[in-house]
């Protein structure tokens, strides 16, 4: 299948490279003169497993799909990428299971689809309530130490919960549940309920959801009664598959509303992870070792920067969606609380949602030391309370390293999460509030930035050697934190240069501030935060000094300079 991909791959990109050697009944015509954002649906038949299912040795069907795209009709990324695949699937196989893997991840266990049954398969009590299965994301790069301790701590606290958030990589789903299915639907012995069956299976009430297709209605209404209808030759089914591929298919329907994928936000996983979970469906949570998909993270730089934006922009298009406020006439959030999900979850999804505002209060607590230090106002008590505050901080630090060691990294890998954690707070997801506000006041829509996967040559090649860990020398502890002139760096820089003129102004007025331990000014515990600050943000600290791709540009350092200068003039005056 591997050697089939390759070969699938060179021809695709021939053919829209010089369409000048194709024939007129090439199978690859239809890749010819397409551009990324204007092209007709495209099904192509790669490998057709004609023995039927049960032998080992067959090769499963191999069908590569492209739904159609107009430039004037928004396609919505891979929300509908997914959408299109779930009516593809139906038509030709209406497997009740489906597996949700990025491009840039693989399958590392080749029982994971053994592990997934497991759960969905099991006889319980009650009906199985499970919609979907996520397995954590493990990547092969050196990048990824906080993403980990994110999954291994709130990830599996949340899978305690109703089950894990759907992290949009990695995941079994069920068919019938994307299909809009609530947990309420079914009766006693896990099949729909005949309530559910008069009110769901109405083949008019189908067409208004589903569309207009009728295989697609009839593969629903398989589905929904729990029945697998296979096709005995999918070649019949490739006419539909482009049918229901148009862009406009889904016009004045329910796809991606309450079926399938649910649009509204660039974080579309979690936007329709709240859907499933509001519905009064479990997930489940499985971490195999070894790890059951391993993937790569961007490098520290430009590219972490767009992926960190996004996300955070994702997130807060969530926590202000129409997803969230269904049932309650667009209050923010409300809608959530009036839902078949558990309050406990209710908090995650609002706790996970709002990371995006916390760029304001962390960029208020890098810069309110060095104030009250070149103001000589106080910021933190005296004596007995200050020792309590660093006590706590003290604890709090120590808390967080154990939580590293125990997961197997190093003190070096803390430090740098923490930077890192600081970086994007003040960073990325300023301008991820900068996004949603533009979005929420109709000035602007949020564009989907695509991340740059770059692919390491140690996974390149052969994929036979076990995964190994791979450093890309890009870290903050190495100083090797690849910069650029774009404003993503403007707000570290700043805070960078701020604590150092606030520290050089300490220690210059060192004998003149007589207040500085005595009276109601600032001292050595202003000073300390300080120097912490300058410290976590090491890699601008040492791109004032670095020339290249690892260096603060001259543009970006003479903002920085300037909005330093206003900053010190407001602090110092009295």
């Amino acid at each position: 299948m591997k050697t089939e991909y390759e070969k699938l791959s060179r021809k695709v990109e021939d053919a829209t490279g010089d369409s000048d050697w194709l024939d007129s009944d090439n199978d690859f015509e239809a890749f010819s003169n397409t551009k990324p954002t204007e092209h007709s649906t495209i099904v192509k038949l790669v490998c057709e497993n004609k023995e039927g299912v049960g032998d080992e040795k067959e090769v499963p069907h191999f069908v590569y799909i492209s739904r159609g795209k107009r430039e004037n009709y928004h396609h919505h990324y891979k929300a509908g990428a997914m959408n299109f695949l779930v009516r593809v699937s139906g038509l030709m196989t209406n497997a009740p299971y489906m597996l949700n893997v990025d491009c840039d991840m693989y399958v590392n266990e080749a029982d994971v689809v053994r592990q997934a049954m497991c759960v969905f398969l099991q006889k319980p009590m009650n009906p199985n309530r499970c919609a979907f299965v996520q397995f954590p994301q493990d990547f092969y790069d050196s990048n990824a130490d906080e993403f980990i301790i994110l999954q291994s701590y709130l990830g599996r606290g949340i899978a305690g919960i109703q089950g894990p958030i759907f992290t949009g990589s990695g995941c079994f789903h069920t068919r019938k549940v994307m299909y809009g299915l609530s947990i309420d639907d079914l009766d006693d012995s896990g099949s729909l309920s005949s309530v559910a069956t008069k009110r769901m299976l109405a083949e008019g009430s189908l067409a208004r959801e589903f569309g207009s297709s009728k295989e697609i209605v009839k593969s629903v209404v398989e589905a929904l009664q729990g029945k697998s209808n296979p096709q005995q030759t999918i070649t019949n089914s490739i006419e539909i598959a482009e049918e229901v591929g148009n862009c406009h298919y889904e016009y004045q329907t329910s796809w991606s509303k309450t079926i399938g994928w649910l649009y509204d936000s660039m974080a579309d996983d979690v936007n329709t992870s709240i859907g499933i979970h509001s519905r009064g469906w479990t997930s489940s949570y499985i971490s195999p070792d070894p790890p059951a998909f391993l993937g790569c993270m961007p490098p520290m730089g430009p590219v972490a920067m767009v992926q960190w934006r996004r996300w955070g922009t994702g997130m807060l298009e969530v926590f202000f969606n129409k997803q969230s406020v269904r049932n309650m006439r667009e209050v923010p959030l409300m809608g959530l609380f009036h839902q078949k999900m558990r309050f406990r979850q209710r908090l995650a999804y609002i706790s996970i949602s709002m990371w995006g505002l916390r760029s304001i209060p962390e960029l208020f607590y890098c810069l309110l030391p060095a104030y009250c230090l070149l103001h000589n106002s106080a910021l933190f008590p005296k004596r007995l309370c200050l020792g309590i505050i660093v006590t706590l901080l003290g604890m709090h630090c120590l808390y967080t390293l154990w939580e590293f060691m125990r997961v197997g990294f190093s003190v070096q890998s803390w430090y740098v999460s923490q930077s890192i954690w600081r970086i994007k707070a003040t960073s990325c997801w300023l301008f991820s509030i900068l996004d949603i506000t533009l979005k929420l006041i109709g000035i602007s829509k949020v564009v989907l930035i695509v991340t740059q996967k770059t692919m390491p040559e140690s996974r390149s090649g052969s994929g036979d050697e076990p995964p190994q860990r791979i450093d890309h020398g890009l870290s903050p502890s190495s100083g090797k934190f690849e910069i650029d002139g774009s404003l993503y760096f403007l707000p570290g820089t700043f805070i960078v240069l701020v604590n150092l003129a606030a520290i050089a102004g300490y220690w210059v007025g060192l004998q003149s501030w007589s207040c500085k331990d005595g009276g109601g000014g600032s001292g050595s515990a202003e000073a300390c935060i300080c120097v912490l600050v300058v410290i976590i943000f090491y890699p601008f600290l040492m791109g004032l000094f670095k020339k290249g791709k690892y260096g603060i540009p001259l543009s970006s350092l003479s903002k920085a300079v300037f909005l330093t200068a206003l900053f010190v003039v407001f602090s110092v005056r009295k």
